[in-house]
């Protein structure tokens, strides 16, 4: 009798149990059919964000204020002289001579909300796409906020506290700080991977002139930070440097900017200072295994004082079948499409300080950010041909996709 009790409560269970998984897929299937997929364009510059539709056509969707706090942010920051003196150094160096009021940025999953983050006021916001007003802040270690990731569930949020050395992960909804983890200097790049990893590339001191190859050794601590996306215990750190001189190629920078992993995460692919392309890396293998030099523009100084942030190039994007990348020339005034098989590049697309580069929602097309010309272009990943801009702020920096409610036309 006890048996056949048992046999029936765990009927029950798995009845019940299915019931809310149905229950949750139909209400997640609302959620998303209630809202749009768009890519965020963040306008560094003027503390905005563009919001176009994710094709390749870029068409305007709305705009967004991502700093209706800056007055009380402002005050604060005058207020403090430590936090002044921290400001005034961003706008100098990394800004070019203005304030980075926004560099990264994704929606919540439900669509609800944008979280971005804002180097000048080293923190994170959550802004409404409702109201937007400001649901969340939290504050990183030390003077700036830098690039973001998301983990595959939408949940959490790494960020780099950039003169804090270290990664912190928010709860995305709430801004509660999961934890954190130990980087090298400058933490710059983060990616989650399928397997339960954040990998985060810092990039040393890229704010001085010290850019001669014989004071490498002024740059600072470079590395691959790996750590569990589970526990944030560091799992694993790859030097690059030992990795570029034992495949001959020491006279390149160690310090590893934008990377795309192919779609398997069996490759790596990355840029670093100075260099007009990129490295292939085996993950397993734990070596480089290929090089892509791409062409100079003849009207780009070799100087290396005169690229910004010592980044020649910035900007590296994977089509989500694993046949191209798309790269960004930053300093060259370029962006093109690679093949990832042969490493031959196509035309050469005349851009203007490209900084960033991603995929449009369809796969078809690469997207980059034209820092020099306040607007974004799509490129096709089929013919490597410029397909059409679309003008957006001050400086667009970074672009991600996401989503934002059926029928939103902006707010702010």
């Amino acid at each position: 009798m006890r048996e056949k009790v048992g046999r029936g409560r765990v009927f029950c269970a798995l009845a019940a149990a299915t019931v809310l998984t149905v229950a949750g897929a139909g209400q997640a299937g609302a959620e998303e059919a209630q809202q749009r997929e768009v890519l965020y364009v963040a306008n560094n510059w003027d503390g905005t964000a563009s919001v176009l539709s994710s094709d390749a056509q870029l068409s305007p969707v709305g705009k967004i204020d991502l700093i209706p706090d800056k007055e009380q942010r402002l005050r604060e920051i005058y207020l403090n002289p430590v936090r002044l003196a921290g400001f005034l150094v961003i706008r100098e160096t990394a800004g070019e001579g203005h304030d980075q009021f926004a560099d990264d940025m994704y929606s919540t999953p439900d669509g609800s909300s944008v979280v971005v983050s804002r180097p000048s006021f080293a923190d994170v916001v959550s802004v409404s796409l409702t109201t937007g007003r400001i649901n969340w802040r939290f504050q990183v270690d030390g003077f700036r906020a830098d690039h973001m990731a998301v983990s595959p569930d939408g949940n959490r949020v790494a960020v780099s506290a950039s003169t804090g050395n270290k990664v912190h992960v928010l709860d995305i909804r709430t801004g509660r700080e999961i934890g954190s983890f130990p980087t090298g200097d400058k933490p710059h790049e983060n990616v989650f991977t399928s397997d339960g990893k954040i990998w985060n590339m810092s990039i040393g001191e890229v704010n001085n002139d010290m850019d001669a190859p014989w004071m490498d050794f002024l740059k600072g601590d470079r590395r691959i930070t790996v750590a569990d996306a589970g526990t944030l215990e560091v799992v694993r750190t790859i030097d690059m440097r030992q990795r570029l001189d034992a495949a001959g190629y020491g006279g390149h920078s160690d310090a590893v900017r934008p990377a795309a992993f192919s779609p398997d995460e069996s490759k790596l692919y990355f840029q670093v200072s100075y260099f007009n392309g990129f490295f292939e890396y085996d993950v397993a293998a734990d070596r480089i295994t290929r090089i892509k030099t791409l062409p100079k523009n003849p009207a780009t100084s070799d100087d290396r004082t005169s690229f910004v942030n010592d980044s020649r190039h910035h900007g590296l994007t994977m089509q989500p079948d694993g046949r191209n990348l798309c790269v960004a020339g930053t300093m060259d005034d370029y962006a093109t499409i690679v093949d990832r098989s042969t490493l031959q590049e196509g035309p050469l697309v005349p851009v203007s300080k490209p900084y960033w580069s991603t995929v449009t929602g369809d796969g078809s097309a690469c997207v980059v950010s034209e820092s020099g010309a306040d607007q974004v272009t799509s490129i096709s990943f089929a013919t490597g041909r410029k397909i059409t801009s679309t003008p957006v702020g001050d400086h667009p920096q970074r672009v991600r996709l996401g989503t934002v409610p059926q029928g939103w036309t902006g707010v702010g």
